[in-house]
């Protein structure tokens, strides 16, 4: 009998051991492996969401099968809907950046999928720099329009996208939501480039800045075209995709080119949908994982 409790005991303790040395490794593999943190505002309207933050974070892992791939959002009031909403749980920028921390990773690429460097994409950068030193490596990819060669292609993957619409008699009219910060001159970039590339029918308007509704509405009627196309110049096509342009109460952009006698087709996409837009941001996070090296 005694023997058999002995047995027993130490059947006990060697299987403790075991699972926790087991746990012990697997956390220790973990924390060894970098992370790629995809930031982005978010969107409460799940459809869009994995077709464009999801799909960016699926191009960026395959590309990147070495690291794993994380998602963070800036918008506590679309983290806060989907909790409530859909059960959905998903970390703001300080919760990442706190459990990166506690899980002892390393190594880390923080990939903005923001359009452009503006207030959101500055809060981000505040949080990253409180935390560097608590990272060996850490390196941050650029938002999507950043340099000079990042708006000519832009121009030129949007141009592509929407090829089927003809110059002659259809305006494609691209609606950014726009911001009091400087950075909102990325729209007035983004249109000379499409100039530069000899697009004279693609015209880019804001929301919340300029240039205007009024101002886009003015151009394309000057210019004499009787169709518009209208697609989000944002990353997913959420709220303002769905309303401020596409809705049908006075005021939205359709209803106001449909007042002026345009006819007006609606494309509900965002830019994380393109897979040349994809590809963009691909290439903005191998260029930050080549930076952790200096």
């Amino acid at each position: 009998m005694k023997i058999r409790k002995r047995g027993l005991i130490a059947a006990i303790l060697l299987s403790a051991v075991f699972m926790f040395g087991g746990c012990g490794k697997k956390e220790s593999e973990k924390s060894d492996k970098p992370v790629i943190l995809t930031v982005s505002f978010g969107t409460s309207y799940n459809d869009s969401r994995e077709k464009t933050i999801g799909a960016i974070e699926k191009a960026i892992a395959k590309a990147n099968p070495d690291y794993e791939v994380r998602r963070a959002f800036t918008s506590q009031t679309v983290i806060d809907i989907l909790k409530e909403r859909d059960k959905i749980e998903t970390d703001n920028v300080e919760e990442a950046f706190k459990k990166l921390i506690d899980d002892g990773v390393k190594t880390l690429v923080v990939q903005p999928t923001h359009v452009m460097s503006g207030y959101e994409y500055d809060d981000l950068m505040e949080v990253v720099e409180e935390n560097r030193s608590k990272f060996d490596r850490l390196s941050v990819g650029a938002p999507l329009l950043t340099s000079d060669e990042d708006y000519k292609e832009l121009a030129g993957v949007l141009k592509d996208s929407t090829s089927q619409y003809s110059p002659d008699d259809t305006a494609v009219v691209f609606m950014g939501h726009g911001t009091e910060h400087e950075s909102n001159a990325a729209y007035t970039t983004l249109q000379e480039a499409f100039t530069a590339a000899g697009a004279k029918n693609y015209f880019v308007g804001t929301v919340e800045a300029t240039p205007s509704l009024d101002d886009i509405v003015s151009a394309v009627k000057s210019a004499g075209y009787k169709k518009v196309v209208l697609e989000p110049l944002m990353v997913v096509a959420g709220d303002h995709a769905n309303n401020d342009m596409a809705g049908d109460e006075d005021g939205s952009w359709k209803k106001t080119f449909e007042n002026e006698g345009l006819e007006v087709e609606c494309l509900l996409k965002g830019l994380g949908e393109i897979e040349g837009v994809q590809k963009m941001y691909v290439s903005h996070t191998e260029a930050a994982i080549k930076d952790l090296g200096k």
